[in-house]
């Protein structure tokens, strides 16, 4: 098979959109429609990875999907690497927070800041600043728990509804 520059350019695009076992198939549809040294002219003339192309060929020859572990990569969460984390970040939230008034949600709302629950884990459970998350990290945890933050209302002065009804002193 001849691969012109129209037909490398539409390969290597329809490659580059495709991602992980589609991408796979299709790359192995692509080495057995070239023949044999496929493998080879595919990673020269195209720019593919060879052990892509293998795996991809195994996955089509077996019918069967490999899994990728992509999930698996990554940073990973701060309760994993502190696994109490939640436990007291609840049990200091818990005191300072309260339900809706009006009951029309069943969140919760609290007044304490993020800022504030974690000087009070340092204090009260012992971590160091070191090993705590930062501010941002513990309220996406509070909000992941079902906190939200609110302010404090303050008491605003009643309208007058009826008009003004001053009176005057009449001299």
């Amino acid at each position: 098979m001849e691969l012109t520059e129209d037909l490398k350019a539409l390969l290597i695009e329809t490659a580059t959109t495709l991602k992980g076992a589609a991408r796979r198939r299709f790359m192995a549809q692509t080495v057995q429609a070239l023949g044999r040294g496929g493998q080879s002219r595919a990673e020269q003339e195209l720019g593919w990875n060879r052990a892509v192309i293998r795996k991809g060929t195994i996955e089509l020859t077996h019918g069967m999907t490999c899994l990728d572990g992509v999930q698996l990569r990554g940073r990973k969460s701060a309760e994993a690497h502190r696994p109490h984390l939640l436990e007291d970040i609840r049990a200091i939230v818990d005191s300072q927070s309260q339900t809706d008034p009006q009951f029309r949600t069943n969140r919760l709302y609290t007044r304490i800041t993020a800022a504030e629950v974690r000087r009070q884990l340092i204090v009260e459970k012992g971590y160091t600043d070191a090993e705590l998350p930062t501010e941002h990290t513990i309220l996406t945890k509070l909000n992941d728990l079902g906190y939200h933050l609110t302010n404090v209302a303050k008491v605003k002065p009643q309208k007058n509804r009826g008009g003004n009804r001053h009176v005057q002193a009449s001299e």
